[in-house]
């Protein structure tokens, strides 16, 4: 215990040294070499009198780290390892398993197995977790166990993991991997063209041409472009997305910085594949950044119809900047401005509660601006779209259940008692909600509502005060008033939740590819941007 107190004190020392010095740079060249100095004296003393051994990278990355997170959460220190990953990232291609995993009960769980890629050879499924690479024990691996399983192509690894409560073996084989910006393309009638673009990466704009092209000879008259939980990535790639449907010389964003070099426009350079054809976007709380640029940009100009959910808000650029010994800090830059003017940011990392969270921006201190046609548009809340569909916006407690990968879960436990012969034959019934709820009570699934949280304060209060004991009952019995509302809202959402299981549920038996099929005749968003676009008279008026 004293050991940690003593190096969490240390750490706080070099957080406050590098905070000032972050400050001060920009107006005190003084200022900010003094702050070096006391920081490298006291960093050096630290590691050599410190009582106990000290591990100088982990007290640097900590403090690091510690200082970014006062700022915004996009300003990130990457160390080597983070540096590659973002490149990969952003190139599309890499060599290792080929699947989507994330770190879960000191294991490396598998989310999804691309299809025909090394992992859905060698027979992973969604939900099974690695707790052994080659001779390396996940749990007791301290750094990212994941980039474990990258390695030279054809290289062979051995995997053992555990699935529904039984430990296995495998051996695959890595090999080269391609991150598809467009996962999936199709015809959703005779009409209309439906393009999923997933992420912005370097061949993000190359493949929705290659798309749209191929969707035209197909007979498409309409398209529909699917940024439903896009969470962004290269601007470039926005703009020559956006660039797609819309004229050469037009303005797409622009960006303003407390920095003159980061003042800059973004301009269409070509000719559009299609200026003509009506589009309508596809948006929702988890389409981010580079989603909104493109969003933004198409419903300012009148150029298509934005429909869904309001989108998350990130008005805010990131550029890599490049340390010593292969590290980076990728730092907020600069805001983005959408063609008429307004900055969809949030969350105001500045002004933060009292709780030290950003707060998000009032809709009444919204900016009022205009789209090219006069339309009325809105600042500081993300895009809010012009058709809001309800299905499109998930509750707080759908959002709780999200996050804690009960829907995952259920999924995989679903997926080893059913086996349905196709897509359309997985239908939940009022039977596997029932199931769905218990599953839930027999987990570790906690949601505390915003009138618990107050609640608890209250009593907290109370306690202080030495009220306690007289309002023990009436605490009580608000308790159970909350339990039973909460209960009563997992009903009300139960459309919503049934939906999203049947999704997790085809992508596990059909992958992606068999869950954008269904969503082509099924899904309800879809379903409502093709009859739009049916509806040339009416897709016209929302624009004028």
């Amino acid at each position: 215990m004293k050991k940690t107190f003593l190096k969490t004190s240390g750490i706080l020392a070099l957080v406050t040294v590098l905070f000032v010095s972050t400050v001060s740079f920009k107006s005190d060249f003084f200022e900010i070499a003094k702050q070096i100095e006391i920081f490298t004296t006291l960093f050096k003393e630290l590691n050599m009198n410190y009582v106990d051994e000290t591990n100088p990278a982990e007290l640097m990355d900590t403090a690091i780290n510690a200082m970014l997170e006062d700022l915004d959460p996009y300003t990130h220190y990457w160390n080597e390892q983070e540096v590659q990953a973002a490149r990969i990232n952003n190139a599309g291609e890499y060599t290792g398993i080929g699947a989507t995993v994330g770190i879960k009960n000191n294991a490396i769980t598998i989310v999804e197995p691309y299809q025909d890629y090394p992992a859905d050879k060698a027979g992973l499924k969604a939900g099974d977790e690695i707790i052994k690479i080659g001779n390396i024990t996940v749990a007791d691996f301290d750094e990212d166990a994941g980039e474990l399983l990258k390695g030279a192509p054809n290289s062979k690894v051995d995997l053992t993991y555990k699935r529904q409560g039984k430990t296995y073996t495998t051996t695959l084989t890595r090999g080269a991997i391609e991150i598809k910006a467009v996962p999936y393309y199709n015809m959703v009638d005779d009409n209309t063209g439906y393009i999923v673009l997933s992420q912005f990466n370097r061949n993000a704009s190359s493949e929705t041409v290659k798309a749209l092209k191929e969707l035209k000879e197909k007979g498409a008259k309409n398209v529909i472009l699917d940024l439903r939980g896009n969470p962004g990535g290269l601007l470039s790639e926005a703009v020559n997305v956006a660039n797609i449907f819309i004229p050469e010389g037009e303005l797409i964003t622009s960006t303003k910085s407390a920095v003159e070099k980061y003042n800059q426009t973004f301009m269409t350079t070509r000719k559009a594949i299609d200026s003509e054809i009506p589009v309508v976007v596809l948006i929702n709380g988890r389409s981010a950044s580079a989603s909104e640029i493109v969003a933004g940009s198409l419903q300012d100009l009148d150029r298509g119809v934005v429909m869904g959910a309001r989108s998350f808000g990130k008005g805010l650029v990131q550029r890599p900047k490049d340390l010593t010994y292969g590290t980076q800090l990728k730092v907020t830059i600069s805001r983005y401005y959408t063609p008429s003017g307004r900055c969809i940011q949030s969350l105001d990392y500045w002004n933060r509660d009292e709780e030290g969270k950003a707060v998000r921006i009032d809709s009444k201190d919204y900016n009022e601006f205009l789209t090219r046609n006069g339309r009325k548009v809105y600042d500081g809340g993300g895009i809010e779209p012009d058709i809001n569909l309800e299905n499109s916006e998930y509750s707080s407690l759908t959002n709780e259940i999200l996050q804690q990968n009960a829907i995952f879960d259920y999924a995989t436990r679903y997926y080893y008692s059913h086996n349905p012969a196709s897509p359309a034959d997985v239908k939940l019934t009022e039977s596997d909600f029932k199931d769905f709820k218990n599953f839930l009570s027999s987990t570790d699934f906690e949601y505390q509502t915003y009138t618990e949280k107050q609640l608890e304060k209250l009593k907290n209060s109370a306690e202080i005060e030495d009220f306690d004991e007289e309002l023990k009952a009436e605490f009580q019995a608000m308790k159970k008033i909350i339990a039973s509302s909460k209960a009563a809202a997992l009903d009300a959402q139960k459309e919503e939740i049934l939906s999203l299981l049947t999704d997790e549920i085809i992508k596990r038996y059909y992958y992606k590819e068999g869950l954008y099929n269904y969503y082509t005749t099924a899904n309800e968003e879809i379903l409502a941007a093709n009859k739009l676009l049916d509806d040339s008279s009416k897709y016209q008026q929302i624009l004028k």
